[in-house]
């Protein structure tokens, strides 16, 4: 593993306190999913904002499954600037990812440390491997793409201590990308579908 640079060292209280925030921001965020699940079903109805809120929830809640692409993907074709909403749930789902970040910067290296030989550990182990090698490529390319992979390379970001700006910054073009397709894949195929159907559009 590289050497951590003096400049950006923190002390030991203070990553396990950022772990901690982000552990328990996630699991509040999954309860509130649970909690106010009608709610979030109808967060679309909001449009733009909409978009942005219910792609906070989903960019930070891996425990619980939130219907964020369904809903980016019908007001892909309902919405007037598809566009927007794709921008909307890129921001959304980087502002949600913070959360996943903090996780690894508090706690995320001391899965390296612990010892024990499970797959997931082995696995975790390489992924921290690749991150230094490619990290930000490796992170741009998992947040642009649908796949469930870019949580744990969130936490190996956080716990191979890159720097906030340039993970916000590649986290968010990623998801920007990603939720433009999904948001104009909906703004097609759901126009094609209402053809079929004879809606005069």
């Amino acid at each position: 593993m590289a050497e951590q640079k003096p400049g950006k060292k923190i002390s030991t209280k203070t990553a396990y306190l950022l772990g901690i925030f982000g552990i328990v921001a996630t699991l509040l965020m999954a309860g509130a999913v649970i909690y106010y699940w009608e709610w979030v079903r109808n967060l679309g109805a909001y449009g733009y904002v909409g978009a942005f809120l219910i792609s906070i929830l989903g960019g930070a809640t891996i425990i619980v499954p939130v219907p964020m692409l369904a809903v980016i993907f019908a007001l892909g074709r309902v919405m007037e600037y598809t566009w927007l909403v794709g921008i909307a749930n890129g921001l959304g789902e980087t502002v949600g990812a913070l959360t996943i970040y903090m996780t690894g910067y508090g706690g995320g290296s001391a899965l390296l440390y612990y010892r024990t030989h499970g797959r997931l550990h082995n696995a975790y182990v390489k992924l921290m491997e690749l991150m230094e090698r490619r990290g930000w490529l490796i992170l741009f390319v998992l947040a642009a793409v649908l796949n469930p992979f870019f949580y744990p390379a969130a936490i190996a970001a956080g716990a191979l201590r890159f720097g906030a700006k340039k993970y916000i910054l590649i986290t968010c073009m990623g998801k920007i990308i990603k939720g433009m397709t999904v948001a104009y894949a909906g703004y097609w195929g759901l126009r094609g579908l209402l053809r079929m159907l004879g809606a005069p559009i």
